[in-house]
């Protein structure tokens, strides 16, 4: 399971077809959710926790030791099944690596879920939607986290 995360001051999301905003939040991190074939719930658990708890906001002396929670921040979830890409060969991504369309769906769900379950503010993208996403990325801040 992957998630590459981005520190934002705000972060939205958008249906394609009907233009209208689905999920937007302020200070916080963009989390783009990939899920591979071999994932399951206690994977899924295992990257919720190290997003939420991972340190990339700047304390009282600028340095980054506080994580989502310490800091305020929200989440915003967007489901993105190319980070399963594997890029190795060739001018074409392969996407043989990436879980079926019913597994990242329900993992989906049980990330925003267990997240939620924590006491955080989760907004949301549509699972498998045509979507455009928005953001400022803060810093810029970006790190890829895989369990």
């Amino acid at each position: 399971m992957i998630a590459l995360i981005q520190r934002v001051t705000q972060a939205q999301v958008q249906v394609q077809v009907a233009g209208e905003t689905i999920g937007a939040i302020d200070k916080g991190l963009l989390v783009l959710l990939g899920v591979e074939r071999e994932d399951d719930t206690e994977k899924m658990q295992k990257l919720a926790t190290k997003v939420m708890k991972y340190r990339v906001f700047s304390d009282e002396n600028g340095k980054m030791n506080l994580n989502l929670t310490q800091a305020g921040g929200s989440l915003l979830v967007v489901s993105q099944f190319t980070l399963a890409a594997d890029t190795g060969r060739g001018l074409r991504p392969s996407f043989s690596g990436a879980g079926t369309p019913e597994q990242a769906k329900q993992l989906y769900l049980e990330f925003i879920e267990f997240c939620r379950d924590q006491g955080v503010n989760v907004q949301t993208g549509e699972f498998a939607a045509d979507m455009q996403v928005s953001l400022t990325n803060d810093g810029p801040v970006t790190f890829n986290l895989q369990v």
